[in-house]
């Protein structure tokens, strides 16, 4: 058999595959996506989007229309270890805050790499990687060998790439563990509202609830695992739920639509490799998610971007460039972001701390307004730290609205759009 070819290969079709996937095609390269899953599929997830997911996937071109279970969030509700609860109101230009089902939104995604020029080879797992002086060479199952000029390893938590190199952490097991559950028939309180719960036995953790159509919610809990053991988590859940002022929002009629599922969050980043040789890691296989709130949808969609310019910019034969390129780039865009949210996130490991937290950031209209704000997207906490990455239009407006900023690097990855590196 005659050996597939590409500029690019991608293995995983998650938001940083399918990100990295459509900024390639776009740019003129030839892209091949492989993930063992035959889409659609799900993908255990809080199915929350901030406002720094959605301001990219408005830049990727996803319709919120196309996806039925796309739900715009108009407000959140926190409740402090105290009991004290506080709504925070998101603005009315452009969507803050959203829900979207995963098995809806990555295929979505997936469809805009094909429609970018990408091809995609759902349920082909990548069962070996070898890389030589000028390509990356993948084992793809039932298929001939894939030869690459470059690799991105999109591949989750896991990151069979990652382990294939050698370059896994002994006895990870991610820094996060969540448990989410779709109900149905869910009061007017859920239905209204996302709602987080700081329930003091699980600080820093917390209980989310976040809204979909129909009168469906997802519904579920995240813990550290610095603090608790993932063995009594099942245990755990059923007590959760069962706690008189989250089954009061729930309603009596919120009924379970399928059986709780579990997954490990890794919030890792600069522990686990960012690159090796012509290869670079991206989303969960990073360890790029939110280590205060465990959020890694945005994170993946622009590390996905990010690794697609830095490729873009290095063209197919300087590798030592396209690393540098792409840590420079997510040192700029994310790292200090991580840095700045973990050191918050300690706030967050006491009552004491949370019901301060939570009783400033309610005590007036603008705090409020701001705070939600705050919490959804990364623009205001980058007027204090990375005043660098301001640009005119930051905060006007939402995503979806009539004036918004493009996401970091998106500008200049589509106006270098012409350069097609030359295939192998």
């Amino acid at each position: 058999m005659r050996p597939l070819v590409a500029d690019v290969a991608v293995v995983g079709a998650g938001p940083a595959g399918a990100a990295a996937a459509i900024g390639l095609a776009r740019a003129g390269r030839q892209v091949v996506v492989v993930d063992r899953s035959p889409f659609p599929r799900d993908k255990y997830c809080g199915d929350g989007l901030t406002t720094g997911a959605l301001r990219i996937l408005e830049h990727l071109g996803l319709d919120p229309s196309s996806i039925s279970s796309w739900r715009e969030a108009t407000s959140l509700v926190i409740r402090a270890p105290s009991g004290l609860e506080v709504a925070y109101p998101f603005s009315r230009r452009g969507q803050y805050a959203a829900t979207a089902q995963r098995r809806q939104l990555d295929s979505a995604l997936v469809a805009l790499a094909r429609r970018a020029g990408a091809e995609m080879l759902d349920a082909c797992a990548c069962e070996g990687v070898t890389v030589d002086a000028d390509r990356a060479v993948l084992k793809v199952a039932g298929l001939s060998p894939l030869h690459a000029r470059y690799a991105i390893a999109a591949d989750g938590m896991w990151s069979p790439v990652r382990r294939m190199l050698g370059l896994s952490l002994p006895a990870y097991r991610g820094d996060w563990h969540a448990f989410r559950q779709y109900y149905t028939g869910v009061g007017p309180q859920a239905a209204a509202s996302m709602r987080v719960w700081f329930e003091p036995d699980i600080l820093p953790g917390y209980v989310w609830s976040f809204p979909l159509p129909g009168g469906a919610a997802n519904v579920g809990f995240g813990v550290s695992r610095a603090t608790h053991r993932t063995g009594s988590l099942a245990r755990l859940w059923d007590e959760l739920r069962s706690r008189p002022h989250i089954a009061e929002v729930l309603g009596r009629e919120a009924t379970p639509a399928d059986r709780p599922r579990a997954w490990p969050i890794p919030t890792r980043l600069g522990d686990l490799p960012l690159a090796a040789e012509r290869v670079l890691f991206c989303g969960d296989a990073a360890g790029v998610g939110d280590p205060m709130t465990g959020e890694g949808i945005g994170q993946a969609l622009l590390s996905g971007l990010l690794a697609a310019e830095a490729l873009t910019a290095a063209g197919p034969h300087d590798d030592a460039a396209a690393r540098r390129l792409y840590r420079s780039g997510v040192a700029r865009h994310l790292q200090r972001d991580f840095h700045f949210t973990r050191v918050l996130g300690r706030a967050l490991r006491s009552a004491a701390g949370c019901n301060m937290a939570v009783g400033i950031s309610g005590a007036t209209p603008w705090t409020r307004r701001n705070f939600a704000r705050w919490l959804f997207e990364d623009y205001p906490r980058a007027l204090i730290l990375t005043p660098d990455r301001w640009q005119r239009g930051a905060l006007g407006g939402g995503a979806f609205g009539d004036r918004r900023p493009d996401p970091p690097g998106a500008r200049r990855l589509v106006a270098r759009g012409g350069s097609v590196s030359r295939p192998i």
